[in-house]
């Protein structure tokens, strides 16, 4: 992937820009203007399709062509495509749930995860459309060790 990244870096914008791997356990590719850096999640990547993550590269590269102030607006959509790029502004593919410190239940027994501690109540979303206390979620913590990070970084 890295030898992909590059090349599509080399391709597409000057040579100042580079590539990461980056720790996200939710979101796919980060193009960060700042440090002139594409970074991919390298939990994540270990998970999706050579397919899917060269997408990820593309939508990111797309983002870098189009300025930090595109987003995803209609410069970054065409820049997208001709590049290549067939997916929507966001992925809906599989994320890192094993690396989640935090699990809520409803009463139901409806699972969701979290990455960070949750700040307020909040309900499931499969109970009621809107918050309800009824439905609200148990939180619990689970220790996350550096041998379940390594695990989630292995090709499944």
């Amino acid at each position: 992937m890295t030898v992909w990244a590059n090349a599509l870096i080399r391709m597409h914008l000057d040579p100042s820009w580079t590539f990461a791997f980056d720790n996200a356990k939710r979101r796919a590719g980060l193009c960060d203007f700042t440090r002139k850096r594409i970074s991919v999640s390298r939990y994540l990547a270990a998970r999706f399709s050579d397919d899917d993550i060269h997408q990820t590269l593309l939508h990111e590269v797309a983002h870098a062509l189009a300025g930090p102030a595109a987003g995803h607006s209609a410069k970054w959509k065409r820049i997208s495509r001709e590049l290549g790029y067939v997916g929507g502004t966001t992925h809906s593919l599989e994320t890192a749930t094993e690396l989640a410190p935090w699990i809520g239940v409803c009463p139901n027994g409806h699972t969701v995860y979290r990455h960070r501690r949750p700040s307020r109540a909040s309900s499931c979303v499969k109970c009621a459309r809107g918050f309800d206390a009824r439905f609200a979620f148990r939180w619990q913590r689970r220790e996350i060790t550096r041998a379940d990070r390594l695990a989630a970084q292995r090709p499944r």
